[in-house]
């Protein structure tokens, strides 16, 4: 986090000092901006960041939209062919009637944490203003731990009942497999009848 963090701010001063040094006193002024933060889960399956642009005093021209993003590593240019199809990693959608272009990151992973900046550009323009890029989105894509914990506690919970029923159902096999020696033991006893006394004989009187 701390690392896109610090990308963002070293990319921000390095368009600064590029509109510092070539000026922004032209004819041709283009504008971009983007949403500058974005957290989604790991298991979202994809992620859509939208690009709005706006140019003034430029020539009537088609605009063409750039995306790249800037990770832990070096900058990595996206949608160089397009991604015009669904069935990649990013997908470019451009409705530029209404000065809208949108990327979409298919297939969400933790690894696509990084930096995303959206660019315009007016190729048959030679004003320095028809090139401009966003200042950038960060996106961050978490692990959802919580979910885990509770899917742990469930299992654990189901662990424990599927225990106390086979507990119970072994009592209730040995009481059942104890009945019938129970039942023989009782009718031998019956078979022999009453048991025998003995008579006890009587005691004398005695004088102390």
């Amino acid at each position: 986090m701390e690392t896109l963090k610090r990308g963002k701010t070293i990319l921000g001063l390095e368009i600064n000092l590029i509109l510092f040094y070539v000026g922004v006193a032209s004819d041709c002024i283009v504008s971009v901006s983007q949403p500058p933060y974005l957290e989604v889960a790991h298991t979202q399956e994809a992620i859509t960041i939208q690009c709005s642009f706006s140019h003034v005093g430029c020539p009537e021209e088609q605009p063409r939209s750039l995306w790249f993003r800037y990770g832990a590593h070096q900058p990595e240019s996206l949608c160089v062919d397009g991604c015009t199809s669904d069935a990649g990693k990013f997908t470019v959608k451009e409705a530029l009637a209404q000065n809208q272009v949108s990327l979409t990151v298919n297939r969400v992973t933790l690894n696509d944490s990084a930096i995303y900046i959206c660019g315009i550009a007016l190729p048959l323009s030679k004003h320095p203003g028809a090139k401009r890029t966003g200042e950038g989105t960060v996106l961050v894509v978490r692990e959802m731990k919580g979910l885990h914990s509770l899917l742990i506690a469930v299992l654990s919970l189901l662990s424990i009942y599927i225990t106390v029923l086979l507990g119970i159902f072994v009592v209730l096999s040995k009481k059942k497999s104890a009945r019938p020696i129970f039942q023989e033991t009782a009718q031998d006893l019956y078979n022999k009848g009453p048991v025998e006394t003995r008579p006890q004989p009587e005691k004398g009187n005695t004088y102390e």
